[in-house]
């Protein structure tokens, strides 16, 4: 695999205080973390350990939903904005075993994961990657400098933006996202997962976590996730639901997936029609 250009990591990383991505990382079984994220990712755990299945079940859903859209819709592009930190199946391996020709461009602007921002600049000969320097509230910004490195606007690209949104205020969150998508051509995507809080045991992992010193995060309702994906043509999620589903049950691969446990997060994937 080859690099599609030179990169320049941010060595501005403070490793005493705990962080967002690497207490995700350390949920999903990586190893980027520290013992002050461990700590945090402990003690929420230890009061909601569905957090796990949580951070699992959204990373599964990238890798169905990026196979999805780029073997049955044949979308060939994509826009992966609040990257993260790299971790298994990372979006351009996903696209590129359908597509070996896709195009990704990862947006993040944490000094941590543009400290990592290396392992995501790999690609197929036929297909390539780039990494924007970028805040995601600033969406018509990453637009014009994708669109100025690799995208082709003229043609669908697929946005992914994956447990970002609760980062961001309701009504800045819509707007941004309105933003992000109106340069695009119809047959392009929108997909989002984040957090919900349906039980005690999630609130109160929650507001510990918010007080922790991670950057805090806003649970929203299934409703208002959905509000993402307003004026978009919902696809369907498989046969579990309609519209916004838990993450697992979003077109699962496997002949049947049964409802175990209520993974307090919802997911949905909309196309844009006009």
């Amino acid at each position: 695999m080859t690099a599609s250009r030179a990169y320049v990591a941010s060595p501005q990383i403070d490793t005493a205080a705990p962080h967002s991505a690497r207490i995700w990382d350390y949920w999903l079984g990586g190893k980027d973390n520290y013992v002050v994220d461990r700590a945090v990712g402990d003690a929420y755990r230890k009061v909601f350990p569905g957090i796990v299945d949580i951070a699992r079940a959204q990373r599964l859903f990238l890798c169905r939903v990026v196979r999805f859209l780029a073997g049955e819709m044949g979308v060939r592009q994509f826009l992966d904005i609040g990257t993260g930190l790299p971790a298994s199946d990372n979006t351009h391996e996903v696209a590129q075993r359908v597509a070996p020709d896709a195009r990704v461009v990862y947006v993040d602007n944490d000094p941590l994961v543009l400290a990592h921002g290396r392992a995501l600049l790999t690609s197929m000969p036929e297909g390539a990657t780039d990494f924007i320097d970028a805040d995601v509230c600033a969406p018509d910004v990453i637009v014009e400098q994708a669109a100025a490195t690799l995208l082709d606007l003229q043609r669908p690209v697929a946005v992914l933006m994956l447990g970002i949104l609760g980062h961001i205020g309701d009504d800045e969150a819509h707007l941004l996202v309105q933003r992000a998508m109106a340069p695009l051509v119809p047959g392009s995507y929108l997909a989002v997962c984040d957090g919900i809080v349906t039980s005690a045991a999630r609130a109160q992992a929650h507001g510990l976590y918010n007080e922790s010193g991670a950057a805090p995060y806003t649970l929203r309702t299934s409703n208002q996730i959905a509000r993402f994906l307003d004026g978009l043509e919902l696809v369907d999620p498989g046969e579990h639901g309609t519209g916004m589903v838990a993450p697992h049950l979003w077109r699962p691969e496997l002949a049947s997936v049964e409802r175990v446990i209520d993974v307090e997060a919802r997911a949905g994937v909309g196309r844009k029609v006009r």
